[in-house]
């Protein structure tokens, strides 16, 4: 098979998450286990950081990878999803594999697959473990996909544990509470792996510890750790796509205890972000990693750059200021809303699609009733059916126009947009991925 074809029979051939939906979660190790198995255990030939949480785990990977990259170290990175091209879910040094490598994997253990029949994420999972031993990587940040105790990558024993915050997504698959949704995300804290928390939540806080202390686990929240402000005296956004995030770091394990950075991932929420990664830095620090302060500053000013990094509050024009981002959960909702807040603009136009197998209610009472909405379908098969969104949109007072596709209810979205109007593009990672 070619590299087309090749693709054609993961898509179609596996249980595939952005397919079937939650048919294609395992609620259990096992396929992974023997997959990996077969390939001779490649997880414990590399060190690992494992990344966990509800928002903020693909951004915090990333950047954590652009400083292990600029502090010399050969970082292998595993994410998901991808937006455009299925290679961007693993990466090394920044570079996403190579389509010969995806071929060869599979042309090598098809037989595997049909002896085991793993999920698509499975079988990425093994095909990103290989790659990153077989190429020696000197650590490799991998981003949990769903979850964290059930998810295919909760095999590697890491070197440390990050999970960012807790929010309401899965609902159906990781549970109905925020505590329940908490002790699966927690489930990646493993005996003796310190863990690092990114936000402490009151209501959720004893759900970590109660892990940590049990699984002897040296515990932190780095919310308490530091504190990042912007440096700008007006605290609008700026919407250059050049523009960069100019921050103050407080933090009594830094040292210098005060200091700059810029930060060339836009959006207010990079801020709980930031704090995360820096308290990642620190522990990798006690643990023997040479990463300076300078290697921080020149990495995250070019995070986008050297990882490929794509769909956090993106600037995808200025006439007229278009903007994505692929917060699609209440939670990540909430924080577009606060950019959109932040960003000067005369009337909102928000391009949306959601996916078909989640409560939306949630999203959709949050959303401004003074905008003009352009209704669409994210074209895959869980995709909600846009007539469906404007029906179930109307309720909450969210008014627009259908459009057959998210393509053109993007481009008239921007014929409508005035002179300081703002064009929004989200709802899902998927209608993010038609318009990068």
């Amino acid at each position: 098979m070619d590299y087309a074809q090749t693709l054609d029979y993961l898509y179609t051939q596996l249980p595939m998450f952005t397919r079937v939906g939650s048919s294609a979660y395992k609620e259990d190790l096992t396929n992974t286990i023997e997959l990996c198995k077969r390939l001779d255990e490649p997880q414990d030939k590399f060190r690992s950081i494992h990344i966990g949480g509800t928002n903020g785990k693909g951004s915090t990977s990333h950047m954590l990878a652009a400083i292990l990259q600029v502090a010399g170290y050969k970082t292998g990175l595993y994410t998901s999803p991808h937006l455009r091209d299925f290679r961007e879910r693993i990466r090394i040094n920044g570079e996403m594999i190579s389509e010969q490598q995806v071929i060869d994997f599979v042309a090598e253990h098809q037989k595997d697959f049909e002896a085991i029949s793993p999920s698509f994420f499975e079988m990425t999972v093994g095909l990103a473990f290989d790659i990153f031993a077989k190429e020696k990587v000197d650590i490799a940040v991998i981003e949990v996909g769903l979850g964290g105790r059930l998810d295919s990558t909760n095999i590697i024993t890491p070197l440390l544990s990050v999970i960012t915050n807790i929010g309401w997504d899965h609902m159906n698959i990781l549970g109905d509470t925020l505590q329940l949704i908490a002790g699966e995300k927690a489930g990646i804290i493993k005996q003796g792996v310190p863990v690092i928390i990114g936000e402490y939540q009151p209501d959720i806080a004893d759900v970590f510890l109660k892990k940590a202390a049990k699984e002897e686990a040296d515990i932190s929240f780095a919310s308490d750790d530091f504190e990042v402000e912007l440096k700008v005296e007006s605290k609008k956004l700026k919407v250059k796509s050049s523009d960069m995030l100019n921050l103050v770091i407080h933090g009594q394990n830094l040292q210098p205890s005060t200091f700059n950075l810029q930060l060339d991932l836009n959006g207010i929420y990079q801020l709980k972000n930031v704090k995360t990664v820096l308290s990642a830095v620190n522990e990798l620090r006690r643990q023997g990693f040479v990463i300076t302060d300078e290697h921080l500053q020149i990495a995250l000013s070019q995070v986008k750059k050297l990882t490929g990094l794509h769909g956090r509050w993106e600037i995808l024009s200025t006439d007229p200021l278009t903007i994505c981002d692929t917060g699609h959960n209440p939670e990540g909702i909430k924080e577009v809303l606060k950019n959109i807040a932040d960003t000067p603009h005369k009337h909102l136009h928000f391009v949306i699609g959601m996916v078909n197998d989640k409560d939306i209610s949630k999203v959709l009472s949050m959303l401004p009733t003074n905008a003009t909405y352009y209704f669409c379908k994210p074209d895959i098969p869980r995709g909600l059916e846009a007539e469906s969104l404007r029906q179930q949109a109307e309720s909450f007072g969210l008014h627009g126009e259908v459009y057959p596709n998210v393509k053109v209810a993007y481009r008239s979205a921007q014929k409508a947009a005035q002179k300081d109007d703002l064009v929004f593009v989200g709802g899902s990672t998927f209608v993010v991925a038609e318009v990068v």
